[in-house]
């Protein structure tokens, strides 16, 4: 059917009109806080949907990520990153380090003694063994001048000088003999505190004899013999001339002179007394270091208590040449 225009006039006029009629109605309800059943139903659809997701923003969270890390990133690094050490901590640390494992070296020496009776602290059967501190070497040389051994050495050697007779100033008698006994102590007491404490102090020397205790005999022998003019030095741990025990002999003699007889006085004394106790040194460095084989042989003990057998496991620090190579000294003491 076909619409004339009349009809379409009144319908749009028909229209108006009920828009009119229910936008105030609509209105006055909305005011009065009721809505009507149609508008409540849509309302309550729209409360069932789910909430439209938020914009993601991609910039903002990455910045924040990079600040983020930013703190981390730092933190990691400075972990990595080490303070660098002192070198006046370290070598303080190692300097009391090597002090506490030489006092447990020393305590071993102060036990050891030939046949159980004679002092023998002065020795070291330790490969490499660690450098003494001042303080030690005087510990070291008073311990051994203190001993009970000690003034029945001297109380025998002046016995022999009383039937010589040596310094016949003296005169015979106990009371030659109490001077001889004196005199011989005193050479002694000098001799050990300053050819093995104060000399060595000074010039940074060890004082002890370290035994060899491996190769052919003869090449031991000279050994034993030289360390009466070869030592090592504490800091570098080189062979050198021993100064300390050299000077300490002669300076002990000169200092003798003040209390002999007089007519026994003299440079010529000094000398003779000096290259006496040099002598004398070397023998008993011979003694030091075959006294364990002659132990072991004849009293099937051992005086190293095992050292020897670790020593055994370890390079010849002599390297079976040169028994004074400050090469494989160098090499034996930091292994």
């Amino acid at each position: 059917m076909t619409l004339r225009f009349y009809q379409i006039f009144a319908c749009l006029t028909a229209g108006v009109a009920v828009l009119c009629i229910s936008t105030p109605v609509m209105a006055q309800a909305s005011g009065s806080g009721q809505v009507s059943e149609p508008v409540k139903a849509t309302l309550v659809a729209d409360e069932d949907l789910p909430d439209a997701p938020m914009p993601q923003q991609t910039s903002t969270p990455a910045t924040t990520q990079d600040q983020g890390q930013q703190p981390n990133a730092s933190s990691s690094s400075s972990s990595v990153q080490q303070t660098p050490e002192d070198p006046a901590k370290k070598a303080a640390e190692d300097k009391a380090q090597r002090e506490k494992t030489a006092e447990e070296q020393v305590k071993e020496q102060e036990h050891q003694r030939v046949l159980g009776i004679v002092p023998n602290f002065n020795t070291s059967y330790v490969y490499g063994a660690a450098s003494l501190s001042a303080k030690q070497k005087f510990e070291l040389a008073i311990r051994s001048q203190i001993d009970p051994v000690a003034f029945g050495v001297a109380g025998f050697v002046a016995l022999i000088g009383q039937a010589e007779p040596s310094h016949p100033g003296y005169g015979g008698g106990w009371g030659g003999y109490a001077k001889r006994y004196g005199q011989t102590y005193t050479d002694s007491f000098d001799g050990q505190m300053i050819g093995n404490a104060l000399l060595p102090s000074i010039l940074h020397q060890d004082p002890r004899y370290f035994r060899l205790g491996r190769g052919p005999v003869k090449r031991r022998i000279l050994y034993a013999l030289g360390t009466n003019v070869i030592t090592r030095h504490d800091v570098t741990g080189k062979w050198e001339p021993n100064y300390s025990n050299i000077m300490g002999n002669f300076i002990s003699g000169a200092i003798s002179n003040a209390y002999i007889p007089e007519q026994d006085r003299g440079v010529s004394s000094t000398i003779t007394g000096g290259l006496t106790v040099l002598i004398e040194g070397g023998a008993g460095s011979m003694f030091q270091e075959f006294w364990p084989d002659i132990c072991r042989h004849f009293l099937h003990k051992d005086p190293t208590h095992g050292q020897d057998a670790i020593n055994k496991m370890k390079p010849d620090p002599t390297g079976g040449g040169n028994p004074f190579s400050n090469r494989r000294l160098k090499e034996q003491q930091q292994q």
